[in-house]
């Protein structure tokens, strides 16, 4: 059973994350003066904008859309990507504490957003996994078939 305010947790976290990918995807795609010039001031060249931004517009609809729960765990990984990755570039060129704590901001919403998915929007690993146990052969089990095969 769904609990009211897991879901509206879930979609006022996931709202702040498109916002925000979409427009900082959308200011990277045009090269926005501002965004070129952090980028340019991490060491980066200009062009990694036009990457980074794709990437950040496409996360979005991936992210909203209904099902598709392999393709949101992607989005979520590379929004963990991006997010650690400007951190840590901020951190290694100096940049003030500010500068490093908003990814790692954008990164608790981002995990807020994934804790509180619906089962409907999370990737069941389990269904890899065969539905029932398998045991493990010791290797004196081992050792004995190999002597009842190979006399």
């Amino acid at each position: 059973m769904k609990s009211k305010p897991r879901v509206v947790g879930y979609w006022v976290t996931t709202g702040l994350l498109a916002a925000g990918f979409l427009a900082a995807g959308a200011a990277e795609l045009a090269s926005d003066p501002g965004a070129l010039a952090s980028t340019v001031a991490l060491g980066y060249p200009g062009y990694v904008l036009t990457i980074l931004g794709a990437w950040k517009v496409l996360s979005v609809p991936a992210l909203l859309a209904p099902r598709l729960p392999r393709l949101k765990e992607w989005a979520y990984a590379g929004i963990f990507f991006d997010l650690t990755g400007a951190a840590a570039s901020h951190a290694f060129s100096g940049d003030p504490p500010g500068r490093i704590a908003t990814p790692l901001v954008l990164l608790l919403v981002a995990a807020a957003s994934w804790v509180l998915r619906p089962p409907s929007r999370a990737w069941k690993s389990d269904s890899t996994l065969p539905s029932t146990p398998q045991a493990v052969p010791t290797p004196e089990l081992l050792a004995a078939n190999e002597q009842r095969v190979n006399p």
